[in-house]
């Protein structure tokens, strides 16, 4: 039985096996694993790729969150709006900056925060909004900026899943005041550990989100504030400077396997497949797909060798974390609804015609017995 992972970031580095090498001995040869030389050189390329002025690389997503709102001027009684369905650090963040979390619920098949509901949302604490570009499809920016311009709010873009996605051809994270991007192994471009950044046009807020990640100080040694200690090391950003070349082609490989995936289930009834929304270039970090009974249909997909993930089982409202904000299902019906219906198939760029053919195989089965 040919067996499928869900990822194999293993394929990948075979690909790259002597230019990473060499890239990693370099680092090694000059000590260089704190800032330096391969970390300028990373954040002036992501910024030129991304055609941003600045970027400030930072030691995970996560960080670059937490840093560009402390960044922003964040404080206790603050209440900043993000998506009811994403990976809790979106959310976690804005609670160490000291804001309230305000979800708003998503649109029912982008995944995406529901535009149409944050202005609701707003209240006279409110400063800001955290749109997700959830699995690497953008969310509606036109409307999410034209509400901050109209409420004199930012915009962070959390592209932790969508590097090189596009929105009316504009790639993700040059719409906001900043934006934040992971580098973590599995990320569309991923590291060899933790890593991260952010990107801005701001040139002032950018030097103090530098500043607030190094100490506090742009200079070593002289710290003109308290800051936080998040660095990218030099390893991580010699290997990702080896791969960020090839991200577009991965891209367009993404997009073709899941254009693949799209009409290989188009007459598999059971199951709804991604739906790109207009004017927008899905990067499918992640494709994912809605199954009514889909615990049952892991299960069976598992038995025949088909690894397969959930982004993510429980919306961020009803994590055991908020349960302090007394959430109800009703409040977020979209994102309630399809928490328990979603279900990640593998797609990774090296992913063969024929283990794809074998998913779909397994999942036409699966649906059979599930009737």
């Amino acid at each position: 039985m040919l067996q499928v992972p869900f990822a194999d970031l293993h394929a990948q580095y075979q690909t790259l096996k002597p230019e990473i090498d060499a890239a990693i001995e370099s680092v090694i040869k000059t000590s260089a694993f704190i800032r330096g030389p391969f970390v300028e050189r990373f954040e002036a390329e992501f910024a030129e790729k991304l055609g941003i002025n600045h970027c400030v690389s930072c030691a995970n997503g996560t960080d670059g969150i937490y840093i560009a709102m402390h960044a922003l001027g964040v404080k206790p009684g603050d209440e900043v709006i993000t998506t009811a369905h994403s990976w809790i650090a979106t959310s976690e963040t804005i609670s160490q900056a000291g804001a309230k979390v305000v979800f708003c619920d998503t649109d029912e098949d982008s995944f995406n925060i529901d535009a149409r509901q944050i202005e609701a949302k707003i209240t006279p604490r409110t400063v800001g909004i955290i749109p997700v570009h959830l699995y690497g499809q953008p969310a509606d920016m036109d409307a999410i900026m034209a509400l901050a311009k109209k409420h004199g709010l930012w915009v962070i873009e959390d592209c932790a899943q969508a590097h090189l996605a596009r929105y009316k051809g504009r790639y993700v994270g040059t719409f906001g005041q900043a934006a934040t991007f992971s580098f973590y192994p599995g990320k569309n471009l991923g590291a060899m550990g933790d890593a991260g950044a952010i990107v801005s046009n701001d040139k002032a807020l950018s030097d103090r989100m530098a500043m607030f990640a190094r100490h506090g100080g742009l200079t070593k040694g002289d710290h003109q504030i308290e800051g936080i200690n998040s660095r990218l090391d030099g390893l991580q950003a010699a290997i990702l400077s080896v791969k960020l070349p090839r991200l577009p082609d991965w891209t367009d490989a993404r997009r073709q396997k899941a254009a693949r995936y799209n009409a290989l289930l188009q007459e598999v009834a059971a199951i709804t497949t991604p739906i790109e929304a207009s004017d927008r270039e899905h990067v499918y970090h992640l494709y994912v797909i809605r199954h009514e009974k889909r615990d049952e249909l892991a299960k069976l997909l598992a038995g025949q060798g088909i690894q397969t993930v959930i982004n993510y089982p429980v919306a961020l409202p009803f994590l055991p974390a908020y349960a302090r904000l007394g959430h109800k299902p009703e409040e977020f019906p979209n994102a309630w609804s399809n928490q328990s219906r979603i279900l990640s198939l593998p797609i990774y760029p090296e992913l063969s015609d024929a283990s794809q053919e074998r998913v779909v195989e397994a999942l036409v089965d699966a649906c059979s017995r599930l009737g």
